[in-house]
């Protein structure tokens, strides 16, 4: 499938001005199809995160455009930009984000309240998804009491219980030991990533590299080579 899903075109994003201006990101390039699950890599500081804040619609650009199906991210007034977000975009975080007086179950249950879906409704969607991840029985307990395998688990079944398009992932193994970081990506690949899906991954975590289809490499703000790894060959 080769719809593109994302593009970016000559991004660039700095911090300061005159002699203090820093520059973040430099003149990025790049598209994201269905289907495809595409690595930032790079050193600390190369400018991942914030090419990833600007193509998720957290971030503003100072130059260059980024368009999602076609249209035009920043070109959006806020409540539109707030919508695609909420009905496009799933984000799993570093630190997971879970709230910690919620159980299991109503974490996963927020993006869905935030859509105004009935709680019980919500409820029975999230433990459908509770049970994709294999944490059904986990669903009555708070995240304290998860390891950091299940916690992971959690904040994927709270992105993607919403059924987003675009899926994204900043550093999803950090916190994690190799083994449970690599069984956490391969679960992804294998059972979260479709044909009407598209996931991007932030990391500097070479361990998982396997896992991609395209890596984007970054150095010093910008992108340093793209490596496909037979992306779509039948």
């Amino acid at each position: 499938m080769d719809e593109c899903v994302i593009r970016a075109s000559n991004l660039a994003k700095w911090f300061g001005e005159g002699e203090a201006r820093t520059m973040a990101v430099r003149d990025a390039n790049f598209e994201v199809r269905y289907g495809e699950m595409l690595y930032i890599v790079g050193p600390s500081g190369s400018g991942k995160t914030t090419l990833l804040s600007m193509v998720s619609g957290i971030l503003k650009p100072n130059g260059g455009q980024v368009t999602i199906e076609g249209r035009d991210l920043w070109a959006m007034h806020d409540d539109e930009l707030a919508d695609l977000r909420l009905r496009k975009i799933g984000f799993v975080f570093q630190d997971y984000h879970l709230f910690p007086r919620l159980t299991t179950l109503e974490n996963v249950a927020i993006p869905l309240i935030l859509k105004k879906v009935e709680w019980n409704e919500a409820l029975r969607r999230s433990m459908e998804y509770l049970e994709i991840v294999g944490l059904k029985d986990r669903a009555s307990l708070q995240p304290v009491k998860l390891s950091g395998g299940e916690q992971q688990r959690v904040a994927i079944a709270r992105a993607i219980v919403g059924q987003p398009d675009i899926l994204i992932f900043d550093e999803p193994t950090a916190s994690l030991d190799g083994d449970t970081g690599r069984k956490i990506v391969e679960f992804v690949k294998t059972r979260i990533l479709n044909e009407k899906r598209c996931i991007i991954i932030v990391t500097h975590d070479s361990r998982i590299y396997e896992y991609a289809d395209t890596i984007l490499r970054m150095e010093d703000g910008k992108i340093t080579g793209v490596e496909k790894n037979n992306l779509h060959e039948k």
